[in-house]
């Protein structure tokens, strides 16, 4: 039974439709798992306390896909989701054509494992890096339970490295050995020092800054991408695609950088369901 003051407090803290909403949600988790390790109280003590309500149901939504979530990973957003499944209709690859794609800074793994899940069986070879091993060891367990990465029967194939691609090694040894890539992926860190500073303490209290601070700017890491694709063979010179995600005002700024690289015949911006123009596409 959740007590009165907790109860006023999370009404306080999220507005109370918002509460009712997140206490249906948490009841939910609570009947799902049928385990006493799931005691409301604590969860909405840890919500008032401003942690993500993701964390502590310890999964995230994304298309079809239930996946996990732990901090400090990075929590997959629906603007993210909605590109990716845009993505997945722009593409069509099949078992007699598959693809083989490169997530740089893959998290949660949330945009390959969806690309697997939605793409036909045997379509897509997918690798993904990432800075932080609590974000790899996250990401395995995703395709583990989403039986993406089945050893008995893979509907696709998913790896994955620990590698810093801003690192002048990079590509690591495991990317390329794959590479050149057809796709390459990200949905890189790109919040301006001073935005970052006014994040919601349930951002920047819980997230990996690593995962969400572009340096200075904000384009600290499109810049790696766009050196990445110019000084390496990482990516295919004929019919290959880069595709980023943006903040909310960064599109036009990126598709120069991309532009600049002078390795594109054509890029394109797609808008988010807000209208916010959100992902950058490059086409080689």
């Amino acid at each position: 039974m959740l007590s009165r003051q907790l109860l006023l407090s999370l009404q306080q803290s999220l507005g109370p439709q918002q509460a009712i909403q997140e206490l249906k949600w948490m009841n939910q988790a609570i009947n799902q798992k049928n385990t006493t390790k799931l005691n409301l109280n604590q969860m909405v003590t840890r919500r008032i306390n401003g942690e993500p309500l993701q964390y502590i149901l310890g999964t995230q939504p994304f298309g079809p896909l239930n996946l996990l979530t732990r901090p400090p990973v990075l929590i997959p957003r629906p603007e993210t989701e909605h590109w990716v499944i845009k993505l997945s209709e722009f593409l069509s690859p099949t078992a007699q054509n598959p693809i083989s794609l490169l997530d740089l800074g893959t998290g949660s793994g949330c945009i390959p494992l969806l690309l697997c899940h939605l793409w036909p069986v045997a379509s897509l070879n997918a690798h993904a890096v990432d800075i932080s091993p609590h974000a790899i060891r996250l990401a395995r367990d995703n395709a583990l339970s989403t039986a993406i990465a089945s050893s008995s029967d893979p509907r696709n194939i998913f790896t994955t490295s620990l590698a810093n691609f801003l690192s002048k090694d990079f590509p690591d040894p495991a990317s390329r050995a794959k590479s050149p890539f057809d796709v390459i992926t990200s949905n890189p860190p790109y919040i301006p020092t001073h935005e970052y500073n006014q994040l919601p303490r349930s951002v920047k209290h819980f997230e990996d800054p690593r995962a969400l601070c572009g340096g200075q700017d904000g384009y600290q890491f499109y810049h790696a991408i766009a050196r990445l694709v110019s000084q390496s063979n990482i990516l295919k010179p004929t019919g290959g695609l880069v595709v980023l995600e943006v903040g909310h005002d960064q599109a036009v700024t990126v598709e120069q950088i991309m532009r600049d690289t002078r390795r594109f015949r054509r890029t394109d911006i797609w808008k988010d369901l807000w209208g916010k123009q959100r992902t950058v596409l490059a086409h080689t």
